[in-house]
């Protein structure tokens, strides 16, 4: 097994690209969707089930754990693959992201962020240094530079003073992570809606130099429609022999989109928050078991899929379990959708290397257009 991070392009289709990320804990198949172990865990399943749907890396979040457990307690004990018993990769964001979105009284300067803890009001400090340090104690193979991104809409003097303060944060991570062996850093393009503002921050980025590239400061409100006009042109900003990441993304369909237009690496809680609210997801969109035209239904959730919700259970029981609240019902269901979002992965890389995959997000979107099949 190799002991560097490498990325090896094997094929396109237009501008969507497939190929594989090399690291000493395994090979990483682009593009690629990564389930978020936000605690340590991927919620309601356990690890070797996640690996099982075809996942080949998890997101681990890097506030959470710096709050709790304590990112110096999970390396004493080993490191966050050994803690949480997941032997592939990981990647950990920068918790720039949840300072701006969960933490309350927040005070920014150029040294860093002040904020009070979500969970018991103490007050913490991130800066880049602090952030690398972090991430270094959890051990992870792909590391996120430290960012500000704010919500959108914001006018533009507010988006480009983000931004500049971003970039001067990533010169500071890639400083700060040092020579690493094995290990890749990621920065993070942000600039808004703005494509000046985009192209200025991929300047700043390719200068600094990276291993990875992620957009950041989308998926934030802003609309589908808006977040497509950006990849329309932010991916081809970024160099193309180093992997391209769309963070916090998103619906099929976003993501669909998004490696049409070039994107290699995603995330995004949706298919775990929506196992566990009773929602699955398939092909042909998403289905509501809470709904009472599932009670005396004898079908599988998806006849297509081979997950163990699928292959062992009926319709029906789905939507007594969760009507019932039983953990079980949450379980089933996560375990489906992180399965139904390895084969869109999957699919997708398939259409790209046999250079079908036009025809390929024409069946996606006529599938989703036809809607769930009618109850028998």
């Amino acid at each position: 097994m190799t002991q560097r991070f490498e990325f090896r392009l094997e094929a396109s289709d237009g501008r969507a690209r497939t190929g594989v990320i090399t690291t000493p804990r395994g090979e990483i198949r682009t593009p690629a969707f990564m389930p978020v172990g936000t605690a340590g865990t991927v919620k309601a399943m356990l690890p070797e089930n996640v690996r099982a749907t075809g996942a080949d890396i998890l997101l681990g979040n890097t506030y959470h754990l710096m709050l709790r457990p304590g990112a110096e307690r999970v390396a004493r004990l080993g490191g966050l693959h050994r803690f949480m018993n997941w032997a592939r990769p990981i990647l950990t964001d920068s918790g720039g992201f949840q300072v701006m979105s969960l933490s309350d009284l927040r005070r920014i300067t150029e040294e860093g962020v002040r904020f009070k803890s979500h969970i018991d009001g103490a007050t913490h400090h991130l800066s880049p240094e602090s952030s690398m340090e972090i991430q270094r104690l959890l051990g992870s193979d792909i590391v996120m530079a430290f960012d500000e991104c704010p919500a959108l809409p914001a006018d533009r003097d507010r988006i480009a003073a983000s931004m500049r303060l971003s970039m001067r944060w990533a010169a500071r991570s890639r400083e700060a992570f040092g020579d690493r062996p094995g290990h890749a850093l990621f920065g993070i393009m942000q600039g808004g809606l703005e494509r000046d503002l985009r192209e200025e921050s991929a300047e700043a980025l390719r200068g600094i130099g990276f291993d990875g590239y992620a957009i950041g400061g989308l998926a934030v409100g802003e609309g589908q429609a808006a977040m497509f006009g950006v990849l329309d042109y932010a991916p081809e900003m970024l160099p193309a022999d180093r992997p391209r990441y769309l963070m916090g993304v998103g619906k099929p369909d976003d993501i669909v989109g998004a490696v049409e237009r070039g994107i290699d690496m995603m995330d995004c809680v949706l298919p775990t928050r929506s196992g566990r609210t009773g929602q699955g997801w398939t092909a042909r969109g998403q289905i509501n078991l809470r709904n009472a035209r599932h009670r005396d239904d004898p079908r599988p959730l998806d006849e297509a899929c081979h997950c163990p919700a699928c292959r062992g259970y009926s319709r029906a029981y789905l939507h007594h379990t969760v009507r019932a609240g039983e953990i079980i019902g949450a379980m089933l269901l996560t375990w489906h959708n992180l399965q139904y979002y390895q084969d869109l992965m999957a699919g997708l890389r398939a259409a790209i290397s046999e250079g079908r995959l036009a025809a390929f997000v024409a069946g996606f979107h006529a599938l989703r257009a036809e809607g769930d099949i009618a109850p028998l």
